[in-house]
């Protein structure tokens, strides 16, 4: 019980110290220090309040509590037997760290789509969902900002995964820091793609700032994390994304030439 309660303790230490780190540098920067000079970058004109921040901050302390119980879980030696988890480098090519990440970001990208389209079912969105979307002008504090039952529906990809697909704890580990990272940029509020994403095949695959912020603004649509693609085919786009995009895309930039041959 006693290594049972440190592993968690370092989980948890680690899981809100990436929080902490991550979401604080770009509230750091797009917040506090510049926020003057990235106006145009800005996607909704008002401003999320410190009451908004604090809530955010505590939901998401919880939230990285339960998203470590969950890890632990997953890599835990009652069930590591049963998944594909291996510790020996060499017992896979080299090349299969990478390429298993990204395998793991797709397989995330599905279940987050289906997980977050049942939390809208009205039978469940105000009693776990709504938390999250109290947070209607996210910023980067709103990553983890979860009801705990949602948070245990989130971090149970973990257990996924590891049932999934053969994977390293290197891997793992990549995984979460890039998934919270895309997270971060998501809920940024802030539209930072180059300007020119929108007339590349891209645009047409992944998920921007724009997209998730849009979800938060309307409750509806947009439902998927890394990319468009699930929303796409269910027909679950909101139909306003590509408007907005443009609309943001030209503040930042002035008027753009679109290249059509993708839409």
């Amino acid at each position: 019980m006693n290594q049972l309660l440190e592993n968690i303790s370092w989980a948890f230490l680690l899981t809100i110290g990436r929080y902490f780190t991550i979401a604080g540098i770009f509230f750091l920067v797009f917040y506090l220090l510049f926020p003057k000079n990235l106006l145009r970058n800005k996607i909704q004109g008002k401003l999320a309040g410190k009451a908004d921040f604090l809530r955010e901050i505590l939901h998401s302390s919880v939230s990285s509590l339960v998203l470590a119980i969950m890890a632990i879980i997953a890599l835990s030696e009652g069930i590591r037997g049963y998944t594909f988890i291996y510790t020996d480098l060499h017992a896979y090519p080299i090349w299969w760290i990478p390429v298993s990440l990204l395998l793991t970001l797709l397989v995330h990208d599905t279940y987050f789509y289906w997980m977050h389209r049942i939390l809208h079912h009205k039978r469940l969105f105000k009693t776990t969902h709504l938390v999250h979307h109290q947070s209607t002008n996210p910023s980067p504090w709103t990553s983890y900002s979860f009801h705990f039952l949602e948070a245990i529906a989130e971090g149970a990809v973990m257990i996924v995964l590891v049932f999934a697909m053969p994977l390293h704890p290197i891997t793992l580990a990549l995984f979460a820091l890039s998934s919270f990272i895309i997270n971060v940029y998501g809920h940024l509020g802030y539209e930072i793609m180059p300007k020119g994403f929108r007339n590349t095949f891209l645009f047409e695959i992944v998920n921007t700032s724009t997209f998730h912020n849009l979800h938060h603004q309307k409750f509806k649509g947009n439902y998927g994390l890394y990319l468009r693609v699930w929303d796409r085919w269910m027909k679950t786009e909101h139909p306003d994304y590509v408007k907005d995009y443009d609309r943001m895309q030209e503040q930042r930039f002035g008027k753009l030439h679109k290249d059509t041959s993708f839409d």
